[in-house]
């Protein structure tokens, strides 16, 4: 099995942003810990703050890997480009927060890719992406 997470704006700060509402562990060392905890799936990460490079990344694997793990960020919230190509990929999609954004600002609790994602996580720590790769693992 083939997954790939995708993270957004500011998500390479994680240990040194906001560590009260991110934590204090870094995405990478937490990424190699999934590779090591689940050998049969090969769990790649990328990584933009530019939103044309996610779409970008989408188009190029969103037919041909066995699902996706997108935390856009900010840009779930404003983003209609990253919510279309979600919608134009037949990968599966599981959208995923590290944080319970329904608990936070208003304006985080629309989001534009739900509406076309297998499902979405959220409010979990990292563990949220831990639990979107166990879904496509079932």
């Amino acid at each position: 099995m083939k997954l790939l997470i995708i993270n957004g704006p500011n998500l390479n700060l994680l240990g040194k942003r906001e560590p009260d509402i991110y934590g204090s562990s870094s995405f990478e060392a937490y990424w190699k810990g999934l590779q090591k905890k689940y050998p049969a799936a090969e769990i790649e990460y990328f990584q933009s703050n530019i939103e044309g490079e996610i779409i970008d990344k989408l188009h190029e694997v969103g037919f041909s890997i066995d699902g996706i793990v997108l935390n856009a960020a900010a840009y779930t919230h404003t983003s209609i480009g990253i919510g279309d190509a979600v919608k134009a990929i037949q990968t599966p999609v599981v959208e995923v927060h590290i944080s319970n954004v329904h608990s936070r600002e208003s304006f985080r609790h629309v989001s534009y890719i739900a509406a076309n994602a297998k499902g979405v996580i959220s409010g979990f720590g990292l563990q949220s992406y831990e639990l979107a790769i166990q879904s496509f693992l079932l």
